[in-house]
């Protein structure tokens, strides 16, 4: 079968397939399994009358919602199409000359530095380093080492500089520690290189978010999506926390209307729900006990996650992936993962019924 750039091809898989799409279970993107909330649904209902009427560009009563939420002053904060956008935003407004990545981690942040113009200012090419993680080190990250690989990229190229870090690491799932992240945030400042914190799984482990430092630190950005945990990934929704002028250039640089009327009432209605939050936190804790103790009891060596999914290597990966699609069960390859071969899958944590049935599928196709 055809492979993806990202997860949640239901879609594409089910024509592929000859399916209906209600027939498929997909482990592939890293959703809430209870879905979206009732309380959002409800808020959808009641103003679907709206949409006759342009959204709000500047998503007031959102970016309202939001700071008060998060504790932070509103003009810092700026909400997109999905944190995608922002990613793509982001280099767009900042035109380094060099770009630090980790790998593996999210491809959206080479493409967006791929996609930006060719050249930086002063006709210097925008090139891209790597910072590489290894399964010998569960993929986690070394602060000290990756501060390093900054500096060593600072010394090498003019001005303006760009860093991404992914926490937790999308697909690895490993959590690098607030007070790391904090250590490098603060050498990024030193060495005049722009940090963005991709925070888009932090929601299950908020203890490592590092969003209250963005005021202290002018060349520190942090981005947060709404897709995951809400459950909103069709509507696209994201948010981001920045500089003053890189918020100010980001604006002028986005298309209007990029964060529909549904996508701002749905966020106002989810960061209200402290109990669909509370619900969300306890499913996921308790079926991540029960998958990792069903890839234990199979010999499967995963690695530990502090997000709704798991990483983990197979031999005969390309083939799972193909058997498990043709009955219905989407999984991510992660083949396409710069760092990873195709040996490696990554699934989400579903509902209790539908892990059940993934690990009586998958014990099948292991045998």
């Amino acid at each position: 079968m055809k492979r993806f750039e990202h997860g949640g091809t239901v879609f594409t898989t089910a024509r592929a397939l000859g399916f209906e799409t209600s027939r498929m279970l997909d482990f592939s993107a890293s959703i809430n399994p209870l879905g979206m909330p009732a309380s959002v649904r409800n808020a959808l209902r009641r103003h679907l009358k709206h949409i006759v009427h342009y959204p709000d560009t500047q998503a007031t009563e959102l970016v309202s919602a939001l700071a008060n939420h998060h504790g932070i002053d509103a003009s810092s904060l700026l909400c997109g199409n999905g944190c995608t956008e922002l990613i793509h935003l982001v280099v767009r407004a900042l035109y380094p000359a060099r770009v630090l990545i980790p790998a593996p981690t999210f491809s959206e942040y080479e493409r967006a530095a791929t996609a930006s113009r060719q050249w930086c200012a002063g006709g210097q090419k925008c090139e891209l380093s790597y910072f590489p993680l290894t399964e010998k080190d569960s993929f986690r990250l070394d602060a000290d080492a990756f501060i390093n690989a900054m500096a060593r990229m600072v010394s090498t190229a003019s001005p303006p500089h760009l860093a991404f870090l992914c926490n937790p690491n999308n697909p690895t799932g490993a959590a690098t520690p607030r007070e790391d992240v904090l250590k490098i945030a603060r050498a990024a400042r030193k060495l005049r290189c722009y940090l963005v914190v991709d925070e888009a799984f932090i929601d299950f482990c908020p203890e490592h978010s590092v969003m209250d430092a963005v005021p202290h630190n002018t060349y520190l950005i942090v981005l947060r999506s709404m897709t995951k945990f809400y459950a909103l990934a069709g509507l696209r929704l994201g948010f981001g926390i920045f500089p003053s002028a890189v918020r100010k250039k980001m604006e002028s640089l986005r298309e209007p209307w990029s964060v529909n009327s549904l996508a701002q009432i749905a966020g106002l209605a989810a960061i209200a729900d402290d109990s669909f939050r509370a619900r969300s936190l306890r499913l996921i804790a308790r079926e991540k006990i029960f998958l990792e103790k069903s890839f234990e009891a199979l010999d499967i060596r995963f690695i530990s996650s502090s997000a709704n999914f798991y990483l983990f290597k197979m031999l005969n990966a390309p083939t799972v992936v193909d058997t498990l699609a043709r009955k219905g069960i989407l999984i991510r390859s992660c083949s396409n993962f710069r760092g990873l071969s195709s040996a490696y899958l990554r699934i989400a944590v579903r509902s209790h019924t539908e892990n059940i049935h993934f690990i009586e599928e998958f014990t099948k196709c292991k045998a």
